[in-house]
C-alpha cells in the first residue's frame, strides 16, 4: 500500500524546462560561447553545484561556477515572478493526493527556486517535506538519494512511496531508489524509450494521475533493498 508521495518540480508540476535551456543559452551567448547541443540533455537532473561546474567547465560560461550558478538563479527567479508556466492539472493532482498521502518535492533546482515556485503554484503548505540535490552530501538525479532522504523524512518505505517525474534522469533516480515511478513526459527532452520502460506508469497528463492509480502502484510483499544515498 502506498505510504507516500514525491514530486519532482521542473517539467513535472511546472514547465520550466525549457525556461532553465534558454536562460542557460541567453548567458553563454552574453559571454561569446556557442552553445553545445549536447549540454541541454546532458545537465538535466544535476544539482547546482554539479551543473553550474558543467556550465563553466565544460561550455565556457563565466567567470567561476559560483557566479555561473547566481546569475542563472537571478534570471530564472525574475522569469518565474513575470510569469511562473504551471501545467494544466499540476495545482489540482497536488490538492488530490495531499487529501491521501504525505507529499514531497524533490528537485535538481535550489532550494529557493522551488520554495519560490511553490509559493507561486499556493500549494508549499501542502508539501511536508522539501528536498533539493544541492542541500547537505546529496548527489544529483540519477543518484537516488534526494527521494530516499525524502522518503526517510516522511517515515515512508522506498518501495511503498511513488515518484512522479518527467526526466529521463529523473525517472532513473526513483528506479535506483527501489521506488515505483509514474511518468509524465514533456515534448521537450523526452525520455528515451529504453528509461520509459522502467516506468510503472507512463502518463500524458496530469489530469490522468489518480488518487486509485497511486495507491494501486506499490507492492503488499516485501521491497528489495533500493541504493544507498552517499
Amino acid at each position: 500500500m502506498t505510504q507516500a508521495v514525491i514530486f519532482d518540480l521542473d517539467g513535472t508540476l511546472i514547465d520550466t524546462e525549457p525556461v532553465w535551456d534558454a536562460v542557460r543559452r541567453e548567458l553563454a551567448a552574453q559571454d561569446g560561447i556557442e552553445w553545445p547541443e549536447s549540454a541541454s540533455r546532458a545537465m538535466m537532473g544535476m544539482s547546482t553545484r554539479e551543473w553550474s561546474r558543467y556550465m563553466s567547465d565544460v561550455v565556457g560560461v563565466g567567470p567561476t561556477a559560483e557566479i555561473v550558478a547566481r546569475r542563472t538563479i537571478d534570471r530564472l527567479i525574475e522569469r518565474y515572478d513575470r510569469d511562473l508556466p504551471v501545467l494544466p492539472g499540476a495545482r489540482e493532482v497536488v490538492r488530490r493526493l495531499a487529501e491521501h498521502w504525505p507529499l514531497a518535492v524533490a528537485s535538481s533546482s535550489p532550494r529557493d527556486l522551488i520554495e519560490h515556485a511553490l509559493q507561486a503554484l499556493g500549494v508549499r503548505g501542502l508539501i511536508a517535506v522539501v528536498r533539493s540535490t544541492e542541500e547537505g552530501t546529496a548527489r544529483g538525479k540519477p543518484a537516488p538519494d534526494a527521494f530516499l532522504w525524502a522518503a526517510s523524512q516522511l517515515n515512508a518505505d522506498p518501495a511503498r512511496t511513488v515518484v512522479i517525474e518527467d526526466s529521463a534522469s529523473g525517472i532513473q533516480a526513483g528506479l535506483n531508489a527501489g521506488m515505483p515511478v509514474i511518468a509524465v513526459p514533456r515534448p521537450f527532452l523526452t525520455p528515451p524509450e529504453d528509461v520509459l520502460a522502467g516506468a510503472s506508469v507512463v502518463l500524458e497528463h496530469l489530469d490522468d494521475l489518480t488518487v486509485d492509480l497511486v495507491r494501486d502502484l506499490t507492492p503488499p510483499f516485501d521491497p528489495v533493498e533500493p541504493l544507498s544515498p552517499s
